[in-house]
């Protein structure tokens, strides 16, 4: 590998493996996984590096992170276990001073909505997490999850309902 493709690959790791690895984090429920998954992401990057321009290259990584996810996801299967039957934990410390009162409504919030996600389809919590958690806009939403706009714009309306569907059934957030 030439230094210039090497220096542009660990450029994109420092500006993107954190945001990845809380994606990946937030679909497998488990450090280890995540942290491997964010290495995989990455070696299956540097394969096709040079393909991708610096505009669409974050939609792109989040797209061979999801591949590769979905790839770990379906080797679990065949091996026969629950693969990731701790989904959506918080691995986080809380200040032992104390948060302020909105800082604690805030992240029981939170805390609510990510256990509601585990109840959706992983299309669902996909597109909910990149779009709500990444902030991507529609145009990064097509190219990572490989779906024309009309369709991101359907799978997202469905998630949002869907989420509000079973916020409400399980005694969540209601509507305002």
């Amino acid at each position: 590998m030439d230094r210039q493709r090497k220096n542009e690959l660990e450029q994109l790791y420092k500006k993107y493996a954190k945001s990845l690895y809380y994606f990946l984090l937030k679909m497998s429920g488990s450090v280890h996984i995540a942290e491997d998954l964010v290495q995989e992401t990455f070696v299956r990057a540097t394969i096709s590096l040079s393909f991708y321009t610096e505009e669409d290259v974050r939609a792109w990584l989040f797209k061979v992170a999801r591949n590769t996810y979905l790839d770990e996801w379906r080797k679990q299967a065949r091996r026969r276990t629950i693969p990731f039957a701790h989904l959506f934990w918080k691995d986080e410390l809380l200040s032992p001073y104390g948060l302020p009162e909105e800082a604690i409504v805030k992240q029981e919030s939170t805390e609510d909505v990510q256990l509601l996600l585990k109840f959706l389809p992983e299309n669902y919590r996909v597109i909910l997490y990149l779009r709500e958690y990444e902030q991507f806009s529609y145009r990064e939403l097509q190219e990572a999850l490989d779906l024309s706009e009309g369709q991101v714009k359907i799978l997202l309306h469905r998630a949002r309902k869907r989420l509000a569907e079973v916020a409400k059934k399980n005694g969540g957030f209601q509507d305002d």
